[in-house]
């Protein structure tokens, strides 16, 4: 069983309830999935020893107690350690898990120690910037099961790192790289049994931050709210590590020079839903964007990078501020490189994406992607006999098992969570 300290924000709500020994319903009824029940335990246990030592080493204050424990008794959630998912089926789809974390800035823009919540609705002012100026940044990585049953994370430091960039464009505070990846290891441990057996897919971590504060003019927003959630994920495209189709667009741009297009804020998606809705009602699977300058040299996919490889080079768009500097991007260019690849960060134009011998894409939701086809002013162009490409092949096998801890991680990319 997994025991975890009750989160503060049900202790003045349910107080009386915590102090019956009576089990209690509490989640079964919002996930349909499971019982809860708040037995006690003495503080004195190893077990929950341990269990407060670690969730105060990362960011838990000793004066999260309930008023049960203020009288002498010690309460925690027992939960049950499996879930009611098929593994084989979980696709990429929010599955509502058990925690969330969150914090919000002080005056000064720094950030107090969070707290876990149950996964569910916000309170957020109509007026936030976030609401009325899109003053707001998402990340996203992901957790993976090891065979011998530890998790691992994948450079959060990266995206702590790619967060505090873009908050910085966007006049938010940010929290530090510690904060953001205590945060993320905290998160993912309290929501563990939500984690997928090897093999079977991964934690996708959701880290969000927002101008939650109220303003009405034009100007930053007066508070920001930091907030991770998780879910357990599949295949982003339903095709899996199989062939996918793109549309070149040719009307619609996702980025500009001088814009925002290379940081995560949530302008950048809901932009490009118009374009890949319409490539979508025509059967293709996403849509691949050119400059919005020259209209000829290639971009980016509407949620992850591109690459090409033409007589074993590999080559890349490169960062120039209308790309998002992608993690699976550049963890890809040091694996390609490191496996003995050429390969090229420039400006790719669209004759050379057609002239390719491969063609994919990578993202933290993707991983890596083949391209099967590509689909320019009606002129569609095949790659791999409808298979998937030996380079991508490759890449893909050395990414994820590095990810999964199948290989030696001699890049120091993983963090293991015991």
């Amino acid at each position: 069983m997994e025991y975890s300290v009750l989160p503060s924000h049900l202790r003045a709500n349910h107080a009386a309830l915590l102090c019956s020994p009576a089990p209690i319903p509490s989640l079964a009824d919002r996930h349909h999935r499971r019982l809860l029940h708040f037995p006690f335990f003495s503080s004195s246990s190893p077990k929950i020893q341990n269990q407060l030592h670690s969730m105060s080493s990362l960011g838990i204050a000793s004066s999260n107690m309930t008023k049960c424990e203020a009288m002498g008794a010690n309460t925690y959630m027992e939960v049950s350690d499996s879930v009611d998912l098929n593994w084989e089926d979980i696709g990429f789809g929010l599955v509502p898990t058990d925690y969330m974390y969150i914090t919000k800035s002080s005056p000064d823009g720094t950030f107090a120690k969070g707290e876990l919540q149950h996964f569910g609705p916000i309170n957020l002012n109509p007026a936030s910037g976030v609401l009325n100026y899109g003053q707001g940044l998402f990340e996203g990585l992901k957790a993976y099961r090891k065979e011998d049953g530890s998790i691992l994370l994948f450079r959060p430091e990266e995206n702590a790192l790619r967060m505090r960039m873009g908050a910085e464009r966007l006049c938010m505070p940010a929290p530090t790289v510690k904060q953001f990846v205590d945060a993320v290891k905290l998160t993912v441990l309290a929501n563990k049994r939500w984690v997928p057996p090897t093999g079977k897919g991964s934690l996708y971590i959701r880290p969000l931050l927002m101008g939650s504060g109220a303003v009405l003019g034009l100007a930053p927003a007066p508070e920001y709210t930091f907030l991770i959630f998780v879910s357990p994920v599949g295949n982003y495209f339903k095709e899996g590590l199989a062939p996918i189709n793109l549309i070149v667009e040719d009307e619609f741009h996702r980025a500009t020079p001088g814009g925002t297009g290379g940081i995560k804020t949530i302008g950048n998606y809901a932009s490009v839903l118009k374009a890949q809705k319409i490539a979508k009602g025509k059967g293709f699977s996403d849509v691949l964007y050119l400059d919005s300058v020259n209209h000829k040299y290639l971009e980016e996919v509407s949620s992850c990078n591109v690459f090409i490889v033409k007589d074993k080079i590999i080559s890349t768009p490169e960062i120039k501020g209308t790309i998002l500097p992608g993690i699976t991007r550049k963890s890809i260019i040091d694996v390609a490189r490191d496996q003995g690849y050429q390969v090229e960060e420039r400006l790719v134009s669209v004759e050379e994406l057609l002239d390719a011998d491969e063609v994919f894409c990578t993202g933290t939701a993707v991983v890596v992607s083949p391209v099967g086809s590509v689909t320019f002013f009606g002129n569609r162009v095949d790659y791999g006999n409808g298979g998937v490409g030996a380079v991508s092949q490759q890449l893909y096998s050395a990414l994820t098992s590095l990810q999964m801890g199948l290989s030696d991680d001699k890049m120091g990319w993983t963090v293991q969570l015991n």
